[in-house]
Order: structure tokens, then C-alpha cells, then sequence
């Protein structure tokens, strides 16, 4: 569709009676209901709810250097799939995307694919290292303007670099998200530490390796008056350490992955390494605090962690098998069923946690936009009343190192909008 002028009817826009939106030179020109538009491609939402683009602070698009598993191109198009309009990708890749060369390269794939923009996120550390603070002003300065650095995959354990670190984002409003492990306890870990894993025979995973990190670096970003972000936070003692790191008004942000809200590790009791991941699933309970405090702001977003990975390095025994799972087209599924299924968000709070937060965090001014006029048509028009099978056969992603092959799931994204151009539409890729 290239049309100019797009009709969106029949819509649930949350907080809202109107029914329709107009997109006109990829604005929003108006909204109401009983809207007519002469020329306009007309789009039935037939009831689907309407939420601004999902952004997304957290995925793995591998390139350069894993092509095998993702491309950003690829990468983009499970985004278009999943109702994303902006992802955030990850410094891990092969070259490390730590100076303004390589941040600039993945921003311009980005913009090539077009079905979503990609920020990229810069490492903290020269090589993800951890012994030398990364160029981080040459790439806040650069074409793709970072604002969001981490080491994801391993964390910036010495302290005194992170305090550094998070000394320097200062001048330019950047954000240190920290991927909270300490090393040491966790050397050789394959699954969360407690009864199952003691059953199963694998090295356990400490909670207290994750929550000694969090607390660590909360009370040195309240030090330096600098923002941090925590990412995928697993445990129920982390949330009572962001709880209370919130109160006393520290500049602390955190995400939870879909994957950590939904899914335990009870589900490791066959060794399937489609389970396997950083960190690892955890208990039960560790799920109900997570929700609660994502419900109640203690985590302000929901971030996808997607980690795709070729066949081969996830179809072999456990212990040997890449930690990681693809999030992007299944997360607003997997977030109704967790989340508005059980009545602890509505609709106008998932565009909060999916959309708006995630967007301020990383600092990026044209996503996460209210539904109003003159905004960017940046949108996502999602059933909640669907369900389907997940088949990863069917997935836009390369891999297929899904979680919940099998698993039936509420909801489908219907369409998405990139300032008013469909990259999806009727759940097909345009």
C-alpha cells in the first residue's frame, strides 16, 4: 500500500470513544468516529485495539559478524511482526559495536530494511571487555546518536568503571543499562539455583548474583546523579531492592522480559535448552513479584531480550547450548496473557510499559507518541480476541529458538505503521 492518506476504522483506541484514525503524510490528521476520508485506503480494524509503536530497548540483531542468525534486516521484519516501530540493538556483535564506525553501520542497515527504526546501543566497554570505558562521546555524537550503552551478555563488574561510565553518559543524557551478574558466582551456573536445578544434576544460578549488582549500582548511580537501567530483571529480591531504591529517589530504570513474566523454571525438567537463558528462568513466585511490579511501576517497561541463535548451537545437550530466545513476535501475546488476562494491566497501561516508557528511557523524541493529532503514525493495531499456535516455521526471524513452540497464545498483531507507511498489514509483511 503507498497510498498517502490511510482510514484506520473500527479501532479501540485505550482511553478513547472514537473508532478511527486518519494517517496523512505519516501523521495523525485526526481522530474521531464516523470518520470519512474520499481517496484514502481504508484499513478495518474490526475491534482491534490501537496502541502506539511498540519500542522495544532490548534486542540482538547479530550483525555484522552472525549474519547466520540475524541480519538487521531480518531482525526488522520479526519487529514489523511482533508491532514494533523502534528496536534498540544490542553492542554484541562481531566487530563490538563500541566506536562510531560500527554504531553507524548497524543504524544504516537499520534505515535500509525500513521496517523499523533501529538505535543501536553502544558497549560500555572497549571489546565488552570490562577494563576500558568504550568511545562513548564519539558515539553520542555520531549519525546514530546513542543514548544507550551496555555490555549485555556480561556485566560491567568492576565498580569503578561503572561509576566512570555512568560519570560520562552524564554530559549527554545517556543511560548505563547493565546487565546484572556478578561473574564470580555465576561462573559455570546453567539454571536458577534451587530445587530443580538440584534435581536435574546442573550448576545453580544465585539469585543474590543478580540483586548484588542491582544494589551496587543503584547506590552509585544515586552517588553520581546519573541514569541507570537495569535489564531483564529476574528476581523478586531485585524488585524489593528497585522498590526501594526508587523511594529514596535514585535515578533508576529497569525492564522484564515477556519470557521472565510467563515462564518458569519447572519447564527445564527435560533438558530442552530452548529454555536456556541469561538470566534464567526462575521461580514461581519470582514470576508473581515480577508482574506485581510491573503492574505497580517498581519496573517501568517490558523489553524483549529477543536472542536469536542458528540451529546448531541450540539443538545439543544443555550445558553446551547458547543462553537466549527470540521475543520480538511473540511479546504481545505473551504480555496479555501474563499481564491484561489476569487483570493487572489494561490496554492504556501496556502502551505505558511497551511503548511511551521504553521510548523516554532511550531517549528517542519520536516514538511512543500519545494517539493524538499530529503525532507520528506510528501505530499497532493488535487483537486481543485471536489466538494461535505458535509455529517458529512461520516466524520473520532467521532462527527458531522460541520458547513456546507448541503453546497456544492469545492475541495477533493485525498491522503496524511506520509514520504512516505499513510494514504489516493484515499480519502479512509489505
Amino acid at each position: 500500500m503507498t497510498a498517502t492518506d490511510i482510514l484506520v476504522t473500527g479501532a479501540r483506541i485505550p482511553g478513547s470513544t472514537a473508532t478511527d484514525i486518519l494517517v496523512r503524510d505519516g501523521l495523525i490528521a485526526e481522530i474521531g468516529s464516523g470518520l470519512t476520508a474520499p481517496g484514502a485506503d481504508s484499513v478495518s480494524a474490526q475491534g482491534a485495539v490501537v496502541l502506539p509503536g511498540l519500542v522495544d530497548l532490548h534486542t540482538h540483531l547479530r550483525e555484522p559478524g552472525r549474519e547466520d542468525a540475524e541480519t538487521v534486516a531480518s531482525g526488522s521484519r520479526a519487529a514489523a511482526m511482533g508491532g514494533f516501530t523502534a528496536v534498540h540493538a544490542m553492542a554484541n556483535t562481531d566487530p563490538v559495536a563500541d566506536t562510531a564506525g560500527v554504531v553507524e553501520q548497524v543504524w544504516r542497515l537499520g534505515r535500509e530494511a525500513g521496517y523499523c527504526d533501529v538505535r543501536p546501543v553502544g558497549a560500555v566497554t572497549h571489546g565488552l571487555g570490562g577494563h576500558q570505558l568504550a568511545e562513548l562521546g564519539a558515539m553520542a555524537d555520531s549519525a546514530a546518536r546513542v543514548r544507550v550503552f551496555s555490555d549485555d551478555g556480561l556485566c560491567v563488574s568492576d565498580a569503578l568503571l561503572m561509576r566512570r561510565a555512568l560519570e560520562y553518559v552524564r554530559a549527554f543524557d545517556g543511560v548505563v543499562a547493565q546487565h546484572a551478574q556478578e561473574p564470580r558466582l555465576t561462573e559455570g551456573a546453567q539454571l536458577n539455583e534451587g530445587v530443580v536445578s538440584d534435581r536435574l544434576g546442573l550448576l545453580g544460578w544465585p539469585a543474590v548474583a543478580e540483586e548484588a549488582i542491582i544494589a551496587r549500582d543503584c547506590l552509585l548511580a544515586e552517588h553520581v546523579s546519573s541514569r541507570l537501567h537495569v535489564c531483564h530483571v529476574s528476581t523478586r529480591g531485585s524488585v524489593q531492592i528497585l522498590r526501594e531504591a526508587k523511594r529514596r529517589g535514585c535515578p533508576v530504570t529497569a525492564e522484564v522480559t515477556p519470557h521472565h513474566l510467563l515462564l518458569t523454571d519447572d519447564l527445564a525438567e527435560n533438558y530442552d535448552p530452548c529454555y536456556k537463558v541469561n538470566p534464567p528462568l526462575r521461580t514461581e513466585a519470582d514470576v508473581q513479584a515480577l508482574r506485581e511490579a510491573l503492574a505497580d511501576g517498581t519496573i517501568d517497561c517490558v523489553a524483549t531480550d529477543h536472542a536469536p541463535h542458528p540451529v546448531e548451537a541450540k539443538e545439543t545437550e544443555w550445558e553446551g547450548a547458547a543462553m537466549g530466545m527470540l521475543g520480538l513476535e511473540t511479546a504481545l501475546p505473551v504480555v496479555q496473557r501474563a499481564m491484561v488476562d489476569t487483570g493487572l494491566l489494561g490496554w492504556a497501561e501496556i502502551a505505558d510499559r511497551m511503548s511511551h516508557t521504553p521510548a523516554r528511557i532511550g531517549r528517542v523524541a519520536d516514538h511512543g507518541r500519545p494517539l493524538a493529532v499530529g503525532e507520528p503514525a506510528n501505530l499497532t493495531l493488535y487483537d486481543p480476541a485471536a489466538s494461535w499456535d505458535v509455529d517458529e516455521t512461520e516466524f520473520a526471524s532467521k532462527s527458531r529458538n522460541t520458547p513456546y513452540r507448541g503453546f497456544e497464545l492469545p492475541g495477533r498483531v493485525t498491522a503496524t505503521f511506520l509514520r504512516g507507511r505499513p510494514t504489516l498489514l493484515g499480519g502479512k509483511l509489505t
